[in-house]
């Protein structure tokens, strides 16, 4: 792919957010100036540095881009990709405040890019990108725990948040909230159990909720819930495998086809996650998987066409495009990624009766686990800490007096079930449990009640305009 496409591409994606928007705008009845303040990117920082790159210097392209203030700090991931342009990061960074305001974290949103290929450098070398590019970040006072907190995105991790937080503290040692100014940091340097697996598992849970309703499941010819539904997934990433993970082994839905870079593999009575996760480490890729037919590297979007009740894109954007949308076979697709199916894809979609459930809510979860982490670090407290012996103990005295009043014992391994107190996983889980619930019943509230929205993607747009547009109306800018 050339340079011109890719900026193309991105211009697309760009182009398809905003398309979106508008949408969900013509039914807000709000003034033309304060949806153009929601609208626009309010900072994009284009940078080009050097970096020593084994014995020659590299100068490496790379942005941020604070999309809007109208709460602070912005909070947005960083992600480092051949791939990476200024319309794309400005998409994601629109993404992210729409999606905060979504789930109902206060952060406006942001996003972060650098143009490389991670897999081509070693860890030295990225520690070097890594280090340097927050170096940038520091000197335009584009990164605090107040300002602006990155987070991990497509190429990056734990370990290049725990360089950016190191090189941060370097910079701004004395302030003693430095450990907010990134999330998705190993657990070992002020992290939070359960961010590895926080989108992931905010997909199973959208996807559980979606399926509950029992009217608009019959509107698709589904039964309600998640048993025994089949599920494609495309890509194998963090997202994909933790969604795979978690939907069959809470949800009971049966994995029948997945994809990745190397191909697809497609099995009807359905694919172990937790074998395939396995094979693909031993053997390096998912072809070849025993009892499943396999699809080489040239046809791996042929997963998008597999039949499946639930079809789950978790790589990048412009996946289902005008050019394959009409070969989708899926009832429901969820949007695990960012802008995987585009603007005039999502009508044909809308056409054919399918559920779209949008990215701008179902991958909400990295980011609402990214603000308990925050939470966590700005109260210098673990979750749990004060109140888990405490309510473990209250539980026991429970089950005791129970005992006492029955004559009926309880076994210790259901004592120690009944009574065991909240950790900081099981409370981060119950959080983002109930913030994803909360979210999704928000928007197709909003949706039965407008009845010109044909979409769940235009519903939660139109409750993210709406929460947005009140803080700025507070601030007495606008009538």
């Amino acid at each position: 792919m050339t340079k011109n496409s890719k900026a193309s591409e991105g211009q697309r994606f760009y182009q398809s957010v905003q398309n979106y928007f508008d949408k969900a705008a013509a039914h807000t009845g709000l003034p033309t100036g304060l949806l153009e303040q929601i609208k626009a990117c309010n900072a994009v920082y284009q940078m080009r540095f050097p970096v020593k790159i084994g014995d020659e210097v590299k100068v490496i392209e790379a942005y941020r881009v604070q999309h809007s203030h109208h709460r602070s700090p912005t909070k947005g991931g960083i992600r480092y990709s051949n791939h990476v342009n200024q319309q794309e990061v400005m998409a994601l960074a629109t993404l992210m405040t729409y999606k905060c305001a979504i789930v109902d974290v206060p952060f406006g949103g942001a996003k972060g890019g650098v143009k490389i290929n991670p897999w081509e450098y070693s860890p030295e070398e990225l520690e070097r990108i890594t280090r340097r590019y927050t170096t940038e970040l520091i000197k335009r006072d584009f990164i605090g725990p107040s300002i602006d907190v990155p987070a991990p995105d497509y190429g990056t991790g734990e370990r290049e948040m725990s360089w950016i937080y190191d090189t941060y503290r370097t910079f701004k040692g004395n302030d003693i909230d430095a450990a907010g100014c990134v999330t998705g940091k190993p657990v070992t340097q002020n992290g939070v159990r359960g961010r590895t697996e926080a989108t992931g598992r905010g997909v199973f849970y959208g996807i559980r909720e979606a399926c509950s309703f029992k009217e608009d499941m019959a509107a698709l010819g589904l039964e309600p819930g998640t048993e025994g539904k089949t599920m494609v997934v495309q890509g194998l990433g963090n997202v994909g495998s933790n969604t795979a993970k978690i939907s069959q082994d809470e949800g009971g839905m049966v994995i029948i086809g997945v994809s990745e870079v190397e191909g697809a593999i497609y099995k009807p009575s359905g694919i172990d996650i937790h074998d395939l996760l396995h094979y693909r480490k031993e053997h390096g890729t998912i072809i070849g998987f025993p009892g499943a037919e396999s699809y080489p590297k040239e046809q791996r979007l042929a997963v998008m066409e597999f039949e499946c009740d639930v079809l789950v894109p978790a790589a990048l954007e412009s996946q289902i495009t005008m050019d394959n949308v009409h070969r989708v076979k899926a009832k429901i697709i969820a949007e695990a990624a960012n802008g995987p199916v585009t603007s005039g894809a999502q009508e044909e979609l809308i056409k054919a009766g399918r559920m779209i459930i949008p990215d701008v809510y179902l991958n909400a979860g990295g980011v609402t686990v990214s603000y308990f982490e925050w939470l966590k670090n700005l109260s210098h407290m673990r979750f749990g800490r004060m109140e888990k012996r405490f309510n473990e103990n209250t539980y026991r005295n429970l089950v005791s007096l129970v005992e006492k009043m029955t004559g009926k014992q309880v076994n210790e391994q259901e004592r120690m079930l009944i009574a065991r107190g909240a950790g900081e996983i099981d409370l981060v889980r119950s959080g983002l449990e109930e913030t994803m619930i909360s979210a999704y019943n928000q928007i197709r509230e909003v949706k039965l009640n407008n009845p010109k929205v044909s979409s769940l993607r235009t519903a939660a747009f139109l409750n993210a305009i709406n929460k947005i547009s009140s803080d700025y109306m507070a601030l007495g800018i606008f009538p």
